[in-house]
């Protein structure tokens, strides 16, 4: 079989950017960077077949005058002649997805199109269109290999257990039940990075002069943020991999110096991390590493902190959220705000560039953003991001909210759109949180 993987373009939609002060442009994020892990994952489930695979972010950033979207699919359409043509999806990057698909049915009607990833598992009804004919949702590099053997074996697809059917009454899911899957575990497929060799100098942060990947150690979460999708995706669950497999592919991956743990919370069991640690020093592995770390966290576990640093952990990403308690209270944190200043300078004392998050409520008024302004100043860290809280479809916030959204264009949620009503006029509001991406000690963004 032959079996085209796309990852498709990000959205270009920011509108901080497009209204932030001139100085504060070059710190704003304008591009995720990184492999695309899950593609890689379905690749690797499938790898007896024929794959050709695509990471059009890292084409468009390698070869900015690649063609438009559409054209790009034509080319492949016409040089791989695919029998399935297979697409992760995200919010954001919704109508990219429905435009590879929409294509490569124009090219050969006769393809069997595929979409999964987060969009696909929380939101199947976004899919009813006619060019889209199957959706793997979850963990689905195993589900993925079943439609292909089905496909291959010409097999009756209702056999699958865990996908949705596009039927002549819309979508149905399989009537089938889900197959048992582990993808922390026993089920675990190490990523094909071997597909990635064209688009890895386009891979690289900061002032970094190596690329880096992601590498999970963890899925799902055990907290319950109203405004985050992963702890729904994975229905409240957390999956911890095997210590010695992520050993196993620390040490697989020489082409990457730098390390971004892809789980949501890298610490949240405190004696698997510090196992973890004293086999990478054991093992004298030399990366650096980025991790999310919960700043309630840091002030428990000051000790876990130091030796990771030790072992080459460089950069946390810390979601600070806010500084208001109420508003903590609000999004279900479950955090004290009085502890962020402690984890700054934990973080800080272990040389660690902290990156701490803050999210802006469409209703901030000039005198919440100049108390957040007043806060951030006074407890600086090297990066600082601020972006827009945003109802990701699919979570409990977007169900709080859904009566007050004005914006449904799914390119916009990136969160660097506000998508309801914001209580300064736009332009103000996102010349507000531009401005607010000044404060902080680095002079790069990550």
């Amino acid at each position: 079989m032959k079996i085209l993987l796309i990852n498709p373009p990000r959205s270009p939609e920011n509108r901080i950017l497009e209204y932030a002060p001139s100085e504060a442009k070059h710190f704003i994020h304008k591009k995720l960077i990184g492999p695309p892990l899950g593609l890689l994952t379905v690749a690797a489930a499938v790898a007896d077949h024929d794959i050709t695979f695509i990471d059009l972010k890292g084409e468009y950033d390698l070869v900015p005058e690649t063609p438009p979207l559409a054209q790009v699919v034509t080319n492949l359409m016409e040089s791989v002649k695919p029998d399935v043509v297979a697409v992760t999806f995200i919010a954001s990057e919704f109508y990219f997805g429905l435009e590879i698909f929409r294509t490569a049915k124009q090219c050969n009607l006769e393809v069997l199109t595929v979409a999964g990833g987060l969009h696909a598992t929380l939101c199947p009804m976004d899919f009813d269109f006619p060019y889209v004919d199957i959706l793997c949702t979850g963990q689905a590099a195993g589900i993925f290999r079943q439609v292909i053997q089905a496909k291959e074996f010409q097999k009756n697809f209702n056999s699958i257990g865990g996908i949705w059917l596009h039927t002549e009454n819309g979508w149905q899911p399989s009537t089938a039940p889900p197959a048992a899957w582990n993808a922390a575990t026993e089920n675990f497929l190490f990523p094909d990075r071997n597909l990635l060799k064209r688009w890895i100098s386009t891979y690289v942060v900061g002032g970094s002069p190596f690329a880096s990947t992601y590498l999970f150690t963890s899925l799902g979460c055990p907290y319950k943020c109203t405004f985050c999708s992963i702890w729904v995706q994975f229905k409240g669950c957390f999956f911890q991999r095997k210590v010695e497999s992520i050993i196993t592919e620390l040490k697989s991956i020489e082409d990457y110096g730098v390390v971004r743990f892809a789980d949501a919370n890298t610490i949240v069991n405190p004696g698997f991390i510090n196992h973890l640690v004293d086999r990478i020093l054991e093992e004298g592995i030399q990366k650096t590493y980025i991790m999310d770390i919960r700043f309630d966290t840091a002030v428990h576990y000051p000790y876990l902190i130091e030796k990771l640093a030790k072992a080459g952990l460089k950069v946390v990403i810390c979601g600070f959220e806010s500084f208001r308690q109420e508003e903590l209270k609000k999004y279900n944190k479950n955090a004290d705000a009085r502890l962020i200043e402690q984890a700054i300078s934990i973080f800080h004392a272990n040389g660690i560039m902290l990156r701490g998050n803050y999210v802006i409520p469409p209703d901030y008024t000039p005198d919440d953003f100049a108390a957040l302004a007043e806060y951030a100043s006074h407890h600086q860290v090297v990066y600082a991001g601020y972006t827009i809280l945003s109802p990701m479809p699919g979570t409990v916030y977007y169900e709080e909210v859904k009566d007050k959204i004005i914006d449904f264009d799914l390119s916009r949620y990136n969160f660097f759109n506000s998508v309801m009503k914001t209580t300064l006029p736009p332009e103000k509001f996102y010349e507000n949180v531009g401005s607010l991406w000044l404060i902080k000690k680095g002079k790069d963004v990550i």
